[in-house]
């Protein structure tokens, strides 16, 4: 490892720079002393993105970065190029964001103003949702689609969360029912969609406080998706906080100052999100903990798959059209009051 990171620095004119380990998740990432201050080497995990996918990936901060948004900015190597492969392994570099996270899901929120936090988590959502739109990808951009194959699909962004083999009958039967009846609703969606490049991940580890600035960091996941999903995504890893409800309207509020999102389907779009986490553990099922982490994930979304067809009427009748009961019994569950998932 120390050979392939020496290596790299030199592509980057920053031969003989000390570094450090400071992540290691899906991708290690080691802080460097440059010339100017530190910076960030990301080493990215063998076979999880094509090359393609990267260098759109840093294109696509850099343009965020040169209108203003608090991203990483990436650095260009020596010969121009963003992304270069060492030793078969995908690096590149990216200026540091001073600032500290959030939080972590392990951990109760622990923040002075909670709801100006997520107000301004919605807003800087926002803004990023509505720089994108106002940006045009250069030709052979390509990020993963969360729309409705990349969710529901034969072959979906993080697996079969249907699939998932250790699931009981039950959950099954119920999973599946949850993938046809979200199929049909987004399905409906398709022509009036707010649709778009979204982060895909914004959790409470990959939002830093600076002052009264926040950073948004980890694009990996990022990609095609719908706008409602992104709002899923942050509310869903705080919904076991006690005032989640303020919560949830600060981070629309912070939104909703920024630009317009029709939040309609957003139940919806929350237990499609806690699903995704059912199909991503299933090629990871072998590593430290995944069996806790899966029976979690599973329980969280057989909580809020009752709970949405069991609202929707129109997906839940029985054989004389009445509202059929639940058949999916499950205990009552606190969401996410555990690690987030390592990505």
């Amino acid at each position: 490892m120390t050979a392939t990171i020496e290596k790299a620095l030199g592509l980057w004119g920053l031969d003989g720079a000390e570094w450090t380990l400071v992540a290691a998740r899906e991708n290690r990432v080691f802080q460097v002393e440059g010339r100017d201050g530190p910076v960030a080497l990301r080493q990215h995990r063998v076979g999880y993105r094509l090359d393609d996918e990267l260098r759109s990936e840093l294109q696509w901060m850099a343009a965020m970065a040169e209108r203003g948004l608090h991203v990483p900015e990436p650095v260009r190597s020596l010969d121009g190029s963003f992304l270069k492969v060492v030793d078969g392994v995908q690096v590149d570099l990216l200026g540091w964001l001073s600032g500290r996270p959030v939080g972590t899901t392990a951990q109760r929120l622990d923040v002075p103003d909670r709801a100006g936090l997520f107000r301004g988590i919605g807003r800087e959502m926002a803004r990023l949702h509505a720089a994108s739109d106002d940006w045009t990808p250069p030709p052979g951009f390509t990020r993963c689609r969360w729309d409705r194959d990349g969710l529901l699909g034969e072959t979906p962004v993080w697996g079969r969360f249907w699939d998932n083999p250790s699931l009981s009958p039950e959950d099954r039967d119920l999973f599946r029912d949850l993938r046809d009846r979200a199929r049909s609703v987004l399905g409906s969606l398709e022509g009036g969609r707010d649709y778009g490049l979204i982060h895909a991940d914004l959790v409470r580890e990959n939002v830093l406080i600076d002052g009264e600035r926040l950073h948004l960091i980890d694009f990996d996941d990022g990609g095609y998706g719908y706008r409602q999903f992104d709002i899923a995504t942050t509310l869903l890893k705080n919904m076991s906080e006690p005032d989640y409800p303020a919560l949830r309207d600060a981070l629309i509020d912070g939104y909703r100052s920024v630009r317009k999102i029709d939040l309609a389907t957003l139940d919806l779009f929350l237990v499609l999100r806690a699903a995704t986490y059912v199909g991503w553990i299933i090629d990871r099922m072998g590593e430290d903990g995944a069996e806790r982490r899966n029976a979690r994930y599973i329980s969280l979304t057989r909580e809020l798959a009752n709970r949405y067809l069991d609202g929707n009427t129109a997906g839940r009748r029985g054989p004389g059209g009445g509202r059929q009961a639940s058949r999916y019994p499950g205990p009552q569950v606190a969401p996410l009051a555990d690690e987030d998932h390592e990505t």
